[in-house]
């Protein structure tokens, strides 16, 4: 759903009323032109699925839009469609979605480095608890942990006060 849309049902659910030329039923249809656009593509790829099984069953070292593209459907014909790059608009929901997907790996990357250096740490600070107090294996057996190891007790500085 487009993000107007999803805005003009967030109004109808708050109980503003909303007239548009569009019957509400019809709102969360796809669009005529996405629809064309879909059977448009279902058509090409029926035409040319022998050629997409043969890339798929092949080496695939070259690139789909190269092999089906280029060399079977546009055959002969001015392929500087293939090369025009992509601007994103605002609101623009596979945009968005390119940007979540960027976020979400970049988060990855430093949360699993961010992880690894916390494990090493709480490791070593487990390994050094357990060297301290001579009970390493007998804890290690029973799958026992000691407060000590979670967080030290440290007195408040506060008065108490009753809520």
């Amino acid at each position: 759903m487009s993000e107007t849309f999803s805005t003009l049902h967030n109004l109808v659910h708050k109980g503003v009323k909303v007239v548009m030329d569009i019957p509400y039923e019809l709102w969360n249809e796809t669009s005529a032109e996405v629809s064309d656009l879909k059977k448009q593509c279902d058509v090409m790829v029926e035409q040319y699925e022998e050629v997409i099984e043969d890339w798929y069953k092949g080496s695939q070292e070259e690139d789909l839009m190269s092999y089906l593209c280029e060399k079977h459907v546009l055959k002969g014909q001015d392929t500087s469609c293939l090369k025009e790059a992509w601007a994103k608009k605002k609101g623009d929901l596979a945009a968005i979605a390119q940007d979540k997907k960027k976020k979400k790996s970049k988060k990855k990357a430093k949360g699993g480095e961010h992880n690894k250096n916390k494990e090493k740490k709480v490791k070593k600070n487990k390994n050094k608890l357990l060297d301290e107090h001579g009970d390493k294996q007998k804890m290690e057996e029973e799958g026992h942990t000691s407060d000590e190891e979670i967080q030290k007790s440290v007195p408040l500085h506060q008065e108490r006060t009753e809520l």
